[in-house]
């Protein structure tokens, strides 16, 4: 009997965990998406076309100032700038290479106010690059607002070095038309903390994808993020927390709101327990409100364990109208029902925003879940 081995292209396989995706500084090394890429699929390119251009910029497309802190120049190749950042997509690889100067932001001892980073867009397209450190043992917040228009791509590299703990929340308030991708990444160091909130309510497209990683030993990452997306809105957060070195902890806690028709959240939760991270302890959640007809929440939480010797890990979703019974109990001791969607959305989210720690941007975000909630009332 003859056999007869006919040679074949080999089969292509595209990447499905975030692990493995291509990191490069050079733009050109991050083909142009077609949106059937992983991290691309849902993501509405056509309007975010400006961010994927690598001509595309303005120096003057944006403003920042910084308060509570001094803010210095790291050109490229000046430590610690690339200490941890490494582009995972196109719009990062063109932020890296446009931003000839980043601005690095140190917290040291224990500042009683926080670090406040102002962004304020002013047309055009542009592109930043941020390094927040925090020194062995420090103690402090840094809080990065964005508001005005601008098609913005932005990286923020977080260093939290032994000992310290650092809440970083960044907030976008963008006018309707904004076009914001973010690429937040952060290594956390032996017994330290990061506290990383997203708080996503303005802009036309807004993509934050934070990615953490606990490298040494005893280091805890507590990722917290809202959203409230309005018709036409597309807000987007692509999740990784990479459990890399013993006895780390993991939280993961996303919720979003939504109504108008189109009104659109993605959320992408990846979590990689690797092999030396034993003792870890993970949790990663997320839970979605629609409130109108028209609108559409995407969730997709996967969890990748590498060692069987854990204390636990797990990941759950949900994405549901309002709780009946929630709102039968309100009615049934005499609050009207416009009243009774207003406390059950109000309760559902300020789990999130009761855990940000500044209590004038607290009380903030609530006055702007009321003004959103008004506007929806009354369309």
């Amino acid at each position: 009997m003859t056999t007869t081995y006919v040679e074949t292209e080999p089969t292509f396989v595209p990447v499905q965990t975030r692990s493995e995706r291509k990191t490069s500084y050079d733009p050109a090394d991050f083909a142009a998406p077609t949106g059937r890429e992983v991290n691309w699929r849902h993501t509405p390119l056509a309007r975010i076309a400006a961010l994927l251009d690598g001509n595309a910029g303005d120096a003057s497309a944006f403003g920042v100032s910084v308060s509570g802190a001094e803010a210095a120049s790291l050109a490229v190749g000046e430590s610690p700038r690339g200490e941890v950042f490494t582009p995972e997509d196109r719009p990062a690889a063109i932020a890296w290479t446009k931003t000839a100067a980043a601005r690095h932001i140190v917290v040291d001892g224990e500042p009683e106010a926080p670090v406040v980073i102002d962004v304020t867009g002013q047309g055009g397209t542009g592109h930043d690059h941020i390094v927040i450190e925090a020194l062995p043992n420090a103690h402090g917040t840094v809080l990065l607002r964005h508001t005005g228009t601008v098609q913005l791509a932005q990286n923020v590299e977080i260093i939290v070095r032994d000992g310290a703990h650092l809440e970083v929340v960044t907030v976008q308030q963008w006018a309707d038309d904004a076009v914001h991708a973010a690429a937040h990444q952060a290594v956390v160091g032996r017994d330290a903390t990061l506290r990383h909130i997203v708080a996503s309510f303005g802009g036309g497209v807004v993509r934050v994808n934070p990615s953490v990683r606990l490298a040494g030993r005893g280091s805890r990452a507590e990722l917290y993020g809202i959203a409230y997306s309005d018709a036409g809105q597309h807000l987007e957060s692509q999740v990784y927390l990479f459990h890399e070195g013993p006895d780390t902890t993991g939280d993961v806690l996303y919720k979003g709101a939504l109504q108008g028709a189109s009104a659109h959240t993605v959320w992408i939760g990846d979590v990689l327990i690797g092999p030396d991270a034993v003792g870890t302890d993970s949790y990663e959640a997320n839970r979605n409100l629609v409130l109108t007809e028209g609108a559409r929440a995407e969730s997709i939480p996967n969890l990748e364990i590498e060692t069987g010797d854990i204390r636990g890990a797990g990941h759950a979703s949900a994405t549901g109208r309002f709780d009946d019974e929630q709102l039968f109990y309100l009615q049934a001791r005499g609050i009207p029902e416009p009243e009774a969607r207003r406390l059950v959305v109000l309760g559902f989210l300020s789990e999130i925003v009761q855990r940000i720690g500044l209590p004038e941007l607290e009380a903030e975000l609530i006055e702007t879940i009321e003004v959103e909630l008004a506007r929806g009332a009354a369309a």
